[in-house]
């Protein structure tokens, strides 16, 4: 058999069957998977690691194969959005592999999105391809566009080849949007800023409120935090902002800024939780499935993957996994609650 024919029917054989699609026990439809593909980076921003970071081994850490037919897994009983992240998804070893391969989904129709969350810092590399395999949009973290601030919350950072990497793929025709974590006496004079740069250069731009997870050494997560409200209504006072139905299939909820026409996305897990309407589960690059960002109950889907080459263990461990998702998370993050709300850093858990 010729070699893309041969390429071709192994791919047919991995598109899975279409199945009911998941309900959690609140009746919400669970149709966005974020997958963790490695739990390494190449930075160390302030409010997701500790410096001095210890990560998993190798060994422990499942093949691009095994995630791709876990992925597939998940497409066959109804994910829509399928989301990449870390750690830092572009330093996986072979990560293009994984995302061409995963496209095919795109192509059959049984995916409407890939996409992935990344640093940027690898971003000029790979852009055109990541635009050839279908990704059409991407969120890039920024916490900062000052130079020598960038460093400071990345700690390894550089902002000139991140900003670079988002040029690239915005020629690629790639639509990024901004990340960017609101932290009290770090970044809250750069909000004006920020969204200014967005608008110049046609992109939208979410903040985020610092989110209590993992140990982050010296770091307390009480001075970082900055409410979202609160900055909501800086930006009120210098642009008009207009509340926007655009709905990304995440936890942001939108306003487009009049000036400018470019959107700005507020996560509130803090303030406002997201929780009512969650429409997603996390797999880490292990296989264990979290069916909540905030909670510690989780499902091994690594055993049932390599227990059998049938995805019949596979699916019936997803299935009863999302029949124990619970209806919201617990973040608190006061004088009384400086500890982490799970013991799990962000990057773990995938993004």
């Amino acid at each position: 058999m010729p070699r893309g024919a041969l390429y071709s029917s192994i791919m047919n054989a991995l598109t899975p069957t279409p199945s009911p699609p998941m309900i959690d026990p609140f009746g919400r439809r669970i149709s966005y998977l974020r997958v963790s593909v490695t739990d390494r980076c190449d930075f160390r921003c302030v409010y997701c690691m500790a410096e001095d970071m210890t990560f998993l081994p190798k060994a422990e850490v499942l093949t691009l194969e095994e995630l791709d037919r876990l992925c597939s897994a998940f497409v066959g009983l109804g994910v829509k959005k399928l989301r990449l992240t870390g750690g830092e998804p572009l330093v996986r070893k072979g990560i293009m592999q994984l995302i061409r391969n995963l496209s095919r989904h795109l192509q059959t129709g049984a995916l409407d999105e890939l996409t992935l969350t990344t640093n940027g810092s690898q971003l000029g590399k790979y852009a055109r391809e990541l635009a050839d395999c279908g990704v059409k949009r991407i969120n890039v973290s920024v916490d900062s566009l000052d130079p020598e601030k960038f460093t400071r919350i990345t700690r390894w950072g550089k902002l000139e080849p991140v900003l670079d990497g988002i040029a690239a793929a915005k020629a690629a025709g790639i639509r990024v949007k901004l990340n960017t974590v609101a932290l009290k006496g770090v970044n809250d004079d750069e909000f004006y800023r920020l969204v200014e740069w967005c608008g110049e250069n046609g992109h939208d731009i979410t903040f985020i409120e610092v989110m209590p997870m993992g140990d982050i050494g010296g770091e307390n997560r009480v001075d970082q935090f900055f409410p979202i409200s609160l900055l909501r209504s800086h930006l009120a006072k210098r642009w008009t902002l207009k509340d926007s139905s655009h709905y990304s299939g995440g936890p942001a909820r939108y306003v487009t800024v009049e000036e400018t026409g470019q959107r700005v996305g507020f996560i509130t897990p803090l303030t406002h939780n997201f929780c009512e309407a969650c429409n997603r589960v996390r797999l880490t690059c292990t296989g264990t499935l979290y069916m909540c960002l905030g909670q510690d109950d989780a499902a091994d889907l690594r055993a049932p993957l390599r227990q059998s080459e049938s995805d019949e263990l596979l699916l019936a461990a997803i299935r009863e996994a999302i029949r124990r998702k619970p209806k919201g998370h617990d973040f608190i993050i006061d004088r009384d609650h400086q500890g982490p709300a799970v013991e799990r850093h962000m990057s773990v858990t995938g993004g």
